[in-house]
């Protein structure tokens, strides 16, 4: 799939891995995708999501740290964290805030078989062994959207590789090179900063979500010039 990726993913990644920091970071990840991913619902089923979706983003912050422990670059265990959320975003049928289209979920699956099958993760189950143990809170469905998906926020084409988009607009098939860790800035994590991607203070939320804006919208589809978040 299409991501974004700058100094933003870099010094997330860092922080996740180190103590003290680690905690607030990660509630502001989750914090962030949650609004991020409840702004792309149905206007009217979005709150009913809300907690489901800090669940499970939660969840899927373990599942990046063992993916980067098992040697994935920084963007593959990020878009594995996408492929897993979009297959419970299709099994909900919430067609609506899907990134990629579900004709290609099994090419996505496919391409990080060996991960998830290491982790129990399949497309029906998508945390796998990362479920937490009192498992996810309920949600419901909408079935009747998978008859005739409309996915806005989806582009497709991409199943076959990460690509990165950079700050500057170019598109890397596989991703950057990483920087070393000492010259990694954790004060530009999310959740650490503070402030908006116009360098701007803001509250915790509109902080979290103007970082998206900048760092976060993996998907870089038509609508991103007004989100890109991920």
């Amino acid at each position: 799939m299409k991501i974004r990726q700058n100094a933003r993913h870099f010094a997330s990644r860092k922080a996740l891995e180190t103590p003290v920091v680690r905690s607030v970071v990660r509630s502001g990840l989750v914090r962030m995708h949650t609004g991020i991913f409840t702004g792309k619902a149905d206007s009217a089923h979005a709150a009913e999501r809300k907690s489901r979706l800090d669940a499970f983003f939660d969840a899927t912050m373990d599942a990046y740290l063992a993916a980067l422990q098992d040697g994935y670059s920084e963007a593959e265990a990020r878009e594995i964290t996408h492929i897993q959320s979009n297959f419970d975003f299709y099994n909900h049928g919430w067609t609506e805030m899907m990134e990629f289209p579900g004709d290609e979920l099994e090419d996505h699956y496919d391409r990080y078989a060996d991960f998830f099958e290491t982790w129990g993760i399949t497309i029906d189950d998508p945390l796998g062994e990362f479920a937490p143990p009192n498992g996810l809170p309920d949600a419901p469905s909408t079935p009747e959207r998978l008859e005739n998906p409309d996915h806005p926020h989806a582009e497709g084409g991409f199943a076959d590789d990460v690509y990165v988009e950079t700050d500057d607009g170019d598109l890397v098939v596989g991703g950057q090179d990483e920087p070393d860790a000492a010259d990694v800035d954790l004060t530009s994590a999310v959740g650490v900063d503070g402030t908006g991607a116009d360098g701007a203070t803001t509250d915790a939320t509109g902080a979290d979500e103007a970082v998206m804006d900048d760092a976060t919208d993996e998907t870089t589809s038509d609508d991103t010039a007004g989100n890109r978040d991920r």
